[in-house]
């Protein structure tokens, strides 16, 4: 049997609203408000065979509204947190928590501690023109925090605190009303290489291989699409440089939190605005010599000229990009640039400094019934010997399940010696050019074993 959610059922019959949309049939009540009894044993089987489902996402929700009882919320986060669930999710309309801020304001922190990663809040009022209002108020007020307009003029609105991301569209716009979304960035780092192998989101031996290239001080690309986890990988790898290496982060958005992850480390967390663009702050960033530069995205002509910059100035790069493949990531810079420069330079001067490309994908799987992210395709950038820009996919895994293997060039290792590292070229020793999905199995013990 597959699964795709885990649901808990938090509280009781209990609401303090009408919610025109609720299915429950619950109706409000705020007296007698009684929790029910629950049987942990129940739950530990049920999150057991949750896990062993692969499932990745637990939903907190309730007939009535679970926020009534947080104590018992913060009852069922521990019990759940021993099963590392990536998301946790809480369904709510919130009214309990914006009556009651000094009351839940030590809940929300406790929940986010103990594993709570969202917060779905929904919308209680059955007229629109209410609903809006609600949402106008909150876009205003964002507006204003962040020293921005919000109206016709200016119909697109993106706002952010320390861990989130609001993005607004007025109504001229979205025309049945305000749009919204809210996204968590959260300070952690929620990869590690257990779960990237345990789910399948890469082979071993390619995961050793990004890690050596990393400590070989490889410049670094990760496409992909929205929400295919391109910025948590580049978290993870920026988490294996050596502690003695200074990184600087320049975002237009802040959403990597390295200085908050790693306290202990030289890192300086820059951000760009208005005033001080990409431009501006890479000038600065060279002046404080750091080893690792880390752009959180390159979309637009002055994130792909800072990367040029960076990179042909001798600093390595860790960065995203929104690209189809790893193997089009040259030609996605190229074409984010406004101004009509040679492209065969400009192809040439991304195969010579960018080292490694990378391609993350986002799915939903037929095979594991679930969300799947997994590494499709990893490609090597080089200029050979006739001056000419070359690739060489070192990995790719086809929709039917086919993974290819190749070598790496010569002249990634002597990129990798010229940095007083070895490419271990026993990872790809055994590796045929082409395996099927059948002997996939077979094919990763004879690597892993290497």
């Amino acid at each position: 049997m597959k699964f795709k959610m885990f649901s808990v059922i938090v509280g009781t019959e209990c609401c303090i609203a009408s919610c025109p949309f609720c299915v429950s049939g619950v109706k409000p009540n705020k007296e007698n408000l009684k929790e029910r009894n629950i049987n942990w044993r129940n739950l530990k089987i049920a999150g057991n065979l949750a896990n062993r489902s692969g499932i990745d996402t637990v939903m907190l929700t309730s007939r009535g509204e679970p926020t009534l009882f947080p104590e018992q919320i913060s009852e069922y986060l521990k019990h759940l947190k021993e099963f590392n669930f990536p998301f946790v999710e809480l369904q709510s309309n919130c009214i309990p928590i914006s009556l009651n801020k000094e009351k839940y304001e030590k809940y929300l922190k406790e929940w986010y501690e103990e594993g709570l990663t969202t917060i779905t809040i929904s919308v209680v009022s059955n007229r629109p023109e209410i609903n809006n209002a609600l949402m106008e108020k909150l876009a205003f007020q964002c507006s204003n925090v962040m020293g921005t307009t919000f109206n016709m003029a200016h119909p697109f609105l993106d706002a952010e605190s320390t861990e989130l991301r609001l993005n607004f569209v007025h109504e001229s716009i979205a025309t049945n009303g305000i749009a919204c979304v809210i996204r968590k960035t959260p300070a952690k780092i929620r990869l590690n290489k257990n779960k990237l192998l345990s789910e399948k989101y890469v082979t071993e031996n390619i995961h050793n291989f990004l890690i050596s290239c990393v400590k070989a001080h490889c410049n670094i690309l990760i496409s992909g699409e929205t929400g295919s986890g391109k910025t948590e990988l580049a978290k993870y790898l920026a988490s294996n440089t050596e502690e003695n290496e200074k990184i600087i982060t320049i975002e237009d958005t802040l959403e990597l939190h390295l200085d908050r992850i790693f306290p202990h480390r030289d890192i300086v967390a820059m951000k760009t605005n208005n005033i001080a663009s990409y431009s501006d702050v890479l000038v600065t960033c060279m002046r404080q010599n750091p080893k690792w530069i880390l752009l959180s995205e390159v979309r637009s002509a002055e994130a792909v000229t800072a990367v040029r910059n960076s990179i042909s100035s001798g600093h390595n790069i860790i960065s995203t990009i929104h690209s189809d493949s790893a193997s089009h990531i040259p030609m996605r810079m190229y074409s984010l640039l406004e101004s009509n420069q040679d492209i065969e330079q400009f192809l040439k001067s991304i195969h010579r400094y960018v080292q490694i490309g990378i391609h993350v994908k986002g799915y939903m799987s037929a095979e594991l019934q679930r969300f799947q992210r997994e590494i499709v395709e990893v490609v090597e950038f080089y200029v050979d010997e006739n001056n000419e820009a070359k690739s060489n996919i070192i990995f790719s895994k086809s929709l039917d399940g086919t993974i290819n293997y190749n070598k790496p060039t010569k002249y990634l290792k002597d990129y990798f010696g010229a940095q007083g590292k070895v490419l271990d070229e026993s990872l790809f020793s055994e590796a045929k050019n082409s395996v099927s999905k059948e002997d996939n199995v077979n094919q990763n013990v004879e690597l892993d074993t290497l």
